[in-house]
């Protein structure tokens, strides 16, 4: 039996923001049918999506957070690494793990910058529902 549940984690880091894919998420698939789980920035993503992928209780696990330069590090490295890690923890369980974590070049604290984000994590969030829903029926037909 497949299942019809879904995991959604979200980094606190920048929530304001973050918090709108799981709205848009929402838009296609009911919150009746998601487990919301948050983690204190990306970095933390990758291994709790394995855990969740590995525990047979979800039909896609999706991943959320904004990763901007902070001024003390390269944002690129760890924008790369929580990708990489995201991947491998669908390929290692066979459960699509679904990023939807953005990296801007130029992100600043204003209200201009903060609305763009927050609609355009609106609409990550309904790609994301998008993509496992269609993952999750060419699977089925595949199996079929």
């Amino acid at each position: 039996m497949t299942p019809t549940r879904y995991a959604f984690i979200k980094a606190s880091w920048h929530a304001d923001i973050v918090d709108r894919a799981l709205d848009g998420f929402h838009q296609l698939i009911p919150p009746e049918q998601v487990d919301v789980f948050d983690v204190p920035g990306a970095f933390e993503m990758p291994l709790l999506s394995r855990d969740l992928a590995a525990s047979g209780r979800y039909a896609a696990v999706v991943a959320a957070a904004f990763v901007v330069d902070g001024g003390i590090y390269r944002h690129e490295f760890v924008a790369q690494a929580v990708v990489d890690g995201l991947m491998r923890a669908g390929m290692d369980t066979g459960v699509p793990v679904l990023s939807v974590s953005l990296t801007p070049h130029q992100y600043q604290e204003t209200e201009h910058h903060k609305q763009i984000y927050r609609a355009h994590f609106v609409e990550k969030g309904r790609e994301a529902a998008k993509a496992a829903l269609t993952i999750g029926k060419t699977r089925a037909a595949l199996a079929a």
